[in-house]
């Protein structure tokens, strides 16, 4: 397969989970210039509600994490100049839903709203979420959340109906520097290794790093990995992801042997109060 540019990926149909080609994101944040048509552009296409507009008080960020309302968050990190101390220096990064490899959300799931496409993104129904939570807990970065109107759970969907029709996201069809680059993974993560040498000898930067390129990390890698100009913390990212999973099966059986144990005990209650 061939890619004419970051910008214009052609867009495989065959099973991921059969031996076809697995789509994700890679998101270079040297080149981010914190302009927000990430933003704007995902929430005009997945119709995501807007958010309170508000002054967080942390640099120009007015959303401050991802959620159900904010499926890529761009963070601006404000900080003294590393080598002079004199100035500013500003790291920025459009933060987004990572489609792990291992995705705990989807594994703890237990009606089947989540799922893993043909393009090996995983994708939340809203119909058929019934909000209980699970998910919510299960993610390592904070990224699926439940609405407060009506308790399901939304995220990042890798603008699924768009890959089905052959185009690329929204936000990095929006992406004015390329910063946000769609393609086969394969190909995203060679190119991100050579990009990683230019920033690190060329540009200087030494602590520059690939964030979630690695499939040996504890969700065996990110469908939507980073190029970081500093450790992942310093972005609000957790340094070592791990995979949560919960075994759904056993807390079900848990609950309703708990919730039987209830029932008896007030069935006695009633039984002996009427003695």
């Amino acid at each position: 397969m061939t890619i004419s540019s970051p910008r214009q990926a052609s867009v495989p149909l065959p099973m991921w989970q059969g031996g076809g080609t697995r789509m994700g994101f890679f998101t270079d944040t040297s080149i981010c210039i914190g302009c927000k048509a990430c933003e704007v552009a995902c929430k005009e296409w997945n119709d995501v509600p807007d958010l309170d507009p508000s002054w967080s008080g942390n640099s120009y960020d007015n959303t401050l994490r991802l959620g159900a309302s904010s499926w890529r968050h761009v963070a601006f990190v404000e900080r003294p100049r590393p080598d002079t101390g004199v100035g500013v220096q500003w790291l920025m990064s459009s933060d987004v839903c990572k489609h792990c490899t291992r995705a705990a959300c989807m594994e703890v799931c237990p009606t089947g709203a989540i799922f893993r496409t043909e393009f090996g993104t995983v994708v939340v129904q809203e119909d058929v979420c019934n909000g209980c939570g699970y998910c919510v807990s299960a993610c390592p970065f904070g990224v699926i959340e439940r609405r407060a109107d009506d308790g399901r759970a939304f995220k990042c969907t890798l603008c699924y109906d768009r890959l089905k029709v052959g185009e690329q996201p929204a936000c990095a069809k929006a992406c004015p520097t390329q910063s946000i680059q769609f393609g086969p993974l394969d190909e995203l993560r060679e190119r991100a290794g050579a990009r990683l040498e230019v920033v690190k000898n060329e540009s200087g930067h030494e602590m520059a790093q690939l964030y979630g390129a690695d499939e040996t990390d504890g969700v065996g890698g990110f469908g939507a990995f980073f190029l970081l100009l500093d450790a992942p913390e310093v972005y609000g990212m957790p340094p070592a992801p791990s995979y949560q999973r919960r075994d759904v099966a056993t807390m079900w059986a848990a609950a309703s042997v708990a919730a039987g144990v209830l029932l008896g005990g007030v069935a006695g209650a009633i039984v002996w109060g009427r003695r």
